[in-house]
C-alpha cells in the first residue's frame, strides 16, 4: 500500500500524488464536482473531486460509478484519498487535493453531530464524537502542546519524573474537598495534590515533578471548575519563595513558546491572538503583593467597568477581582504573600508578618484567573506540627509528612499547576470542560 501523508505535512508535496488516510467530516457540490472536507487527526483539508477526471480515467461506466458513490458519501465515512497536492490561495489551509481515487474503509450511517449549531448538553452527551469536530481537535492539540513543553522545561532543568501516589489516607489541602472510597476496609481518598509526597522525594532526589489526574470533591458548577483533572506539581530543595517564581515564569513562558511553535495550526483554527501570546513570552510578568492588590481593588471598585464585590483585607479573591487584576496589568500576574487564615497548613510565614504566607497565585490574563499556586514550605516541625493541629487535622496522619522536618530539613518550595486552566488560557476557550477529553463535573460523569 502507498504510504500515507498527513493532511498537516501536504505542504511538502506539492505537485506530487498523495495517499491519505481520513474522515469526510462534510461535504458540498453540485454538477461535476463535488468537494470534501477531510479530517485526519493533524488537520482538516479540502479535497476537490472533478468528474470527467473519473471518466477520463476509469471510462464512462467506471468513472461514473466512482463519482456517484462519493456523491452520496455519509458524515464522518472513513476512506483513502489518492490525488495530487495543489496549492490554492482561496483555501485556508493554503492547499487542497485534486483526487483521483477515493477508497471507502468504514461506513457511516446517521451521525449525529451535524454541520449546525447543537446545545452544550447534547454535545457533552456525545463527547465522544465531538472530539472529532475542528475545534476540539484543535484545544487537544494545545493540550498535547504544553504536556509535551513541560517534559522538555522540567528535564533541560534538572528535574526528575516522580510518581505521586493516586490514593492517599490524608489530604493535603482541604478535606472537605476529598472523595472518600473503601480501601480494604479502610478509609482512602482520591488524590487531591501530590504535592506532600512530592517534598518526600525532593528530599531523596533533588529537583522533582509529578504530573498526573487529580480529585477535587467541590460542588461548584463555574467555568473553570472540573472535579477531575490533571495537575503538574514540582517540589525543589535549597530555593527560596522568589527563587521560585522566577522559575513558574520561565516555566509558563516555556510552555507558551511549545504552543507557538509546535500547535499554530490549532491556535489558527481557535483564531488565537499569536502577537498577544508572544507578548506574555517576550514581556516580565507582573508580582504585586496580596495587600496592594486589595488596596488597588479598592480604589477602583467605583470605577464604570468594574463589576466586582467590594473586598476587604483578609478576604480572599473571587473570580471577578481576579479578572480585573490580571486585566489591569495586561500580563500574567503573580499575586504574593496571602493571609494564612485561608491558606494551606504547610505554607512559610513572611518573615516578621505570620498572618501573611510566603505564597503565590499566578493570574493568566484576559478573565482566565489562577494557573498556578506555590508557595515555600515550613520547615520547622514543631511549627508544622501546630499548624496541622490548628486546621483540625490529626498529625498522626502526617507523622511520614513531619518526618521531613526531622531528618534534614532544608528550605524548599514548590507549586502546581492545572493543565486544564493551562489549556483554556493558551487556546481562549470560555469553558474550562472543553479542554479535557471527558470531562467531570458536579453534574456530569458520561461518557
Amino acid at each position: 500500500m502507498k504510504e500515507l501523508v498527513s493532511i498537516i505535512n501536504v505542504k511538502d508535496y506539492v505537485g506530487k500524488e498523495i495517499k491519505i488516510g481520513a474522515w469526510l467530516s462534510d461535504k458540498s457540490g453540485k454538477g461535476k464536482l463535488q468537494f470534501l472536507q477531510l479530517r485526519d487527526g493533524t488537520a482538516f483539508f479540502q479535497a476537490v473531486v472533478f468528474k470527467p477526471n473519473f471518466i477520463e480515467k476509469y471510462g464512462e461506466e467506471e468513472g461514473t460509478a466512482k463519482f456517484d458513490e462519493i456523491k452520496h458519501l455519509a458524515q464522518e465515512t472513513s476512506v483513502y484519498v489518492t490525488g495530487v497536492v495543489k496549492e490554492d490561495e482561496r483555501s485556508k489551509f493554503g492547499y487542497e487535493l485534486d483526487v483521483t481515487d477515493v477508497e471507502v474503509i468504514g461506513t457511516s450511517h446517521d451521525y449525529p453531530i451535524t454541520p449546525k449549531d447543537h446545545g452544550v448538553e447534547f454535545l457533552l452527551d456525545n463527547r465522544h464524537l465531538w472530539l472529532r469536530s475542528k475545534r476540539q481537535m484543535a484545544i487537544m492539540q494545545i493540550r498535547n502542546a504544553i504536556i509535551y513543553a513541560s517534559y522538555d522545561f522540567f528535564d533541560k532543568n534538572g528535574f526528575i519524573k516522580f510518581d505521586s501516589p493516586i490514593l492517599s489516607g490524608n489530604a493535603a489541602e482541604n478535606t472537605t474537598e476529598l472523595f472518600e472510597t473503601d480501601y480494604f476496609d479502610k478509609p482512602a481518598f482520591l488524590s487531591q495534590s501530590g504535592q506532600l509526597y512530592l517534598e518526600a522525594g525532593a528530599m531523596a532526589l533533588g529537583r522533582v515533578f509529578d504530573f498526573g489526574p487529580v480529585f477535587r470533591a467541590e460542588k461548584s458548577k463555574t467555568r473553570r471548575h472540573l472535579t477531575e483533572f490533571w495537575m503538574m506539581d514540582a517540589e525543589y530543595p535549597f530555593v527560596t519563595h522568589d527563587e521560585s517564581l522566577d522559575l513558574q515564569e520561565a516555566y509558563v513562558k516555556h510552555m507558551i513558546q511549545g504552543v507557538l511553535d509546535n500547535a499554530s495550526y490549532a491556535l489558527e483554527v481557535l483564531e488565537r491572538d499569536i502577537s498577544l501570546l508572544q507578548k506574555y513570552v517576550d514581556t516580565p510578568f507582573m508580582r504585586v503583593a496580596y495587600d496592594d492588590a486589595i488596596d488597588l481593588l479598592q480604589a477602583h471598585e467605583a470605577d464604570e467597568d468594574t463589576d466586582y464585590e467590594h473586598v476587604e483585607h483578609g478576604d480572599d479573591f473571587g473570580s471577578p477581582h481576579e479578572t480585573w487584576l490580571s486585566n489591569f496589568y495586561g500580563v500574567p500576574t503573580f499575586v504574593i504573600n496571602y493571609p494564612a487564615s485561608f491558606k494551606a497548613f504547610y505554607m512559610k510565614p513572611v518573615p516578621g508578618n505570620p498572618e501573611r504566607v510566603l505564597c503565590a497565585d499566578l493570574l493568566a490574563p484576559e478573565g482566565y484567573g489562577e494557573i498556578i499556586g506555590g508557595s515555600e514550605r515550613e520547615t520547622d516541625y514543631d511549627v508544622l506540627t501546630q499548624k496541622i493541629i490548628d486546621f483540625g487535622l490529626d498529625p498522626k496522619d502526617y507523622d511520614w509528612y513531619l518526618d521531613l522536618r526531622k531528618y534534614g530539613s532544608v528550605p524548599h518550595a514548590g507549586f502546581g499547576l492545572g493543565l486544564e486552566r493551562m489549556v483554556t488560557f493558551m487556546a481562549g476557550t470560555e469553558h474550562i470542560r472543553e479542554a479535557i477529553p471527558f470531562p467531570r463535573m458536579i453534574n456530569r460523569i458520561k461518557p
